[in-house]
């Protein structure tokens, strides 16, 4: 499955820092702009994982699950 988020990269200093606005909390950071970028990548991958799991922890065995895709 293919997302595409928002990537907002500042330079702090030596560092490069990330957020993306779409998903609170998802941050990264790195030495270069593609290392933030990266970085903050693995900090959505991360988090959505955690929220799918956390969602579908005591769906009853009989729900429908289905996939439903955004343009």
């Amino acid at each position: 499955m293919k997302n595409e988020f928002t990537a907002i990269i500042e330079r702090d200093g030596d560092w490069f820092i990330a957020f993306c606005p779409e998903i609170p909390g998802a941050n990264g950071q790195g030495r270069t702009k593609d290392e933030a970028r990266e970085s903050l990548a693995a900090a959505i991958e991360l988090i959505l994982q955690d929220r799918r799991e956390d969602a579908l922890r005591g769906i009853p065995p009989d729900a429908i699950r289905e996939t439903v895709t955004v343009k």
